[in-house]
């Protein structure tokens, strides 16, 4: 993208915190005009008291976003909501003891289900699996009993058609696992963390381009940081890069046009508040921004790949205000902020984008202040 063109963000939707009023969720649309600071709209928001999304939006066949809330709902565990890009929200469904509590957003199979995890309840209480239909009716699949993992992220559906992620913590040291589950509930635990081989994997995987899955772990590695992995589809683990003091720990990738994989750290850099880098698939690191508050600050979200070859992400803080930023980067670490919160646009955003068959990108602020 060049500097002809910019991002307007509207929001959509908002949650709430404790000492806080609403969150957002939000619309960053692209318009071709000059660079300038940007001012939300507002569209959408829940009533205070509401539920935490949680998780990125994932825009379904109809062309709505469909999400989850980490709580609120009837029984106050979570819910699932569709939003139409006009700001229109309905909850479809509420989670409860049977479901599971506090969903971690939505994935689309090739049946055209949703699928998702929780992170918690089930008999054992480490979570479940669950798949939805677009009007709401969840099942839960497979449930996790700390063994086979304990807190599941986020869902990757695999070219065989099955689904891949991690747990946060649980398997055989209690440092987390990668599982593979099928459509039909089998669940197959294929990698158990160690401390060594990385700990605490967060937040879950990416499919590359040679049919390998990739991912993070927050903790753990030959420095204790954190590590990027390579995981194979029978559970082959390789551990590409350990992460130290100076580059902080990774959270997520996102794979480039060109094979090569993208990433942020809530941390460290040459201010301390966080990076982009860059990984080979070979383990080559090379850090492409450190930010330095004004520029954004701890970006607790992975990156978003945009039609244009550039990538789009969001920092926690920072910015004009310390309320998080907008920005897009290059693959060779140009970095320009598109947007700087204010808190009555929405504060702190959380999850990924989501890019939109509109050319538009969907995404959440986690309050307003």
């Amino acid at each position: 993208m060049n500097m002809k063109t910019l991002i307007q963000i509207r929001i959509l939707g908002v949650r709430t915190c404790a000492g806080c009023l609403p969150g957002a969720i939000l619309l960053a649309g692209l318009l071709a005009a000059h660079a300038q600071p940007l001012q939300p709209e507002v569209l959408f928001s829940f009533p205070r008291g509401g539920a935490n999304p949680h998780g990125n939006v994932v825009q379904g066949s109809d062309g709505s976003f469909y999400g989850t809330t980490y709580g609120g709902g009837s029984s106050g565990y979570g819910t699932v909501f569709k939003v139409t890009t006009n700001g229109t929200l309905n909850t479809l469904a509420s989670f409860d003891s049977a479901t599971g509590f506090e969903p971690n957003g939505l994935t689309l199979g090739n049946d055209g289900f949703f699928y998702g995890t929780t992170h918690a309840g089930g008999s054992s209480g480490g979570g479940k699996v669950f798949k939805m239909t677009t009007n709401g009716a969840i099942t839960a699949i497979a449930s996790f009993n700390i063994a086979n993992g304990y807190g599941p992220n986020a869902l990757a559906l695999g070219s065989d058609g099955s689904f891949y992620g991690t747990t946060s913590q649980g398997g055989t040291s209690g440092a987390g696992t990668v599982f593979q589950v099928t459509t039909n509930g089998t669940l197959t635990t294929l990698v158990s963390f160690n401390g060594t081989n990385g700990a605490y994997p967060y937040p879950g995987l990416t499919l590359g381009s040679d049919g390998n899955f990739y991912g993070t772990t927050f903790q753990g590695g030959s420095s204790g940081y954190g590590t990027v992995f390579k995981v194979t589809t029978n559970g082959a683990l390789t551990t590409l890069v350990p992460f130290g003091f100076a580059t902080g720990g990774p959270k997520g990738l996102t794979l480039g046009n060109d094979g090569n994989l993208y990433g942020t750290t809530y941390e460290g850099g040459s201010s301390g508040y966080g990076t982009v880098f860059q990984v080979m698939t070979s383990g080559t690191l090379t850090t492409l921004v450190s930010f330095n508050s004004a520029n954004g600050a701890n970006p607790d979200a992975g990156l978003t790949l945009g039609s244009d070859g550039i990538f789009y992400g969001t920092t926690f803080q920072g910015g004009s205000i310390g309320a998080g930023t907008v920005f897009q980067v290059t693959t060779n670490g140009t970095l320009t902020t598109l947007v700087s919160f204010a808190n009555s646009q929405g504060a702190n955003p959380y999850p990924e984008l989501t890019l939109s068959s509109d050319g538009n990108f969907y995404g959440t602020t986690s309050h307003k202040k």
